[in-house]
């Protein structure tokens, strides 16, 4: 039985989660209840437009924000911002970011770029260590690429090193976000099959912040939609992308090349200082612009009632009005 296959065990989990900003003297509600739970060796994409809060989401299950209220549990116990304890956690829990090289210092070889983890930690036998990592991220035989620099390297290379990094502190879990967005095509897909296998071979598990639909397709085991601040739908990445029951789900992949239909949303992300009552989304919905909402006779609801905030769970779930069933 594959990991894929059995029972996970909850490793990182967002517990009613917000997280505020003030802006021009208003605040800004950046992520807005969010439950998401994480599992040993799962694989879980995070997607959603720009400016939808599924960055700040990353960034406090990472410790880097502080969450207004709620709490991260990271194997159960509330995450302590202690400076032991956060960084001890931050060994564990990797971040990758998207532009290998605006990650890496130019001046420093790539030795330098992996060992720069463990030496912050005091972890001894480095070039063992260095060496491994390199060797985990594919680039073989790892002593061939210690003294190259950056610019020396190809981007899909370069993402490999920024890899390697996270991986030289043996982490449990990996936030990616964005993992392949600067890579060229050819490239994206031995990326993705880089994390695939660290996930089979090392039980790493995931938390992949994407705006690509295509790419959750090829690499988790389960979404979250995220929109204005709240996860609207999640689910097995199978029963999501094949039967989307949000509006704003299917129009996120009505982009994709095998889409029968483009859906066009209308304008932009409304401003999270203002967040409109009722459904969160209404003012773009092209399921209420095309009357199928008052057909149904749930448009007054998706105008004024406000949705629950949806649980953590591996099952599938829709906060929609429209959409059926509702969690209870």
């Amino acid at each position: 039985m594959t990991v894929v296959e059995t029972a996970r065990e909850t490793l990182l989990e967002a517990r009613d989660l917000h997280v505020e900003f003030t802006s021009r003297g208003r605040k800004a509600r950046a992520v807005d209840g969010v439950n998401l739970a994480i599992g040993q060796g799962e694989i879980v994409a995070l997607v959603g437009e720009s400016g939808c809060g599924k960055t700040t989401l990353a960034r406090t299950l990472l410790g880097l924000e502080r969450p207004t209220s709620g709490q991260v549990l990271y194997g159960g116990a509330p995450l302590s911002y202690a400076g032991k304890a956060l960084k001890a956690y931050r060994r564990e829990v990797q971040l990758v970011l998207q532009d290998p090289t605006g990650s890496l210092n130019p001046r420093h070889t790539v030795y330098e770029a992996v060992a720069e983890g463990p030496r912050i930690h005091g972890l001894a036998d480095e070039e063992k260590i260095v060496a491994q990592a390199l060797a985990q991220a594919g680039l073989r035989p790892p002593e061939r690429f210690f003294m190259r620099y950056p610019h020396e390297l190809s981007g899909g290379q370069r993402q490999r090193v920024v890899i390697a990094g996270a991986l030289a502190l043996e982490p449990r879990l990996l936030v990616a976000d964005e993992p392949v967005a600067s890579l060229d095509a050819s490239v994206r897909g031995e990326i993705l099959a880089l994390m695939l296998r660290l996930r089979d071979e090392l039980g790493l598990s995931a938390l992949v912040v994407t705006h690509d639909l295509g790419l959750a397709w090829n690499i988790a085991d389960r979404v979250a939609v995220m929109y204005l601040g709240r996860i609207v739908e999640s689910g097995p990445v199978e029963q999501i992308l094949t039967a989307p029951q949000h509006p704003y789900t299917q129009a996120l992949l009505s982009v994709l090349p095998e889409s029968p239909e483009r859906v066009v949303l209308s304008g932009e992300p409304p401003d999270p200082t203002r967040i409109p009552g009722g459904c969160r989304f209404h003012a773009r919905c092209q399921v209420l612009a095309s009357g199928l909402a008052a057909e149904a006779g749930v448009d007054g609801k998706c105008r004024g009632e406000l949705l629950p905030v949806l649980p953590s769970t591996a099952d599938p779930q829709v906060a929609c009005h429209y959409a059926t069933p509702l969690p209870g």
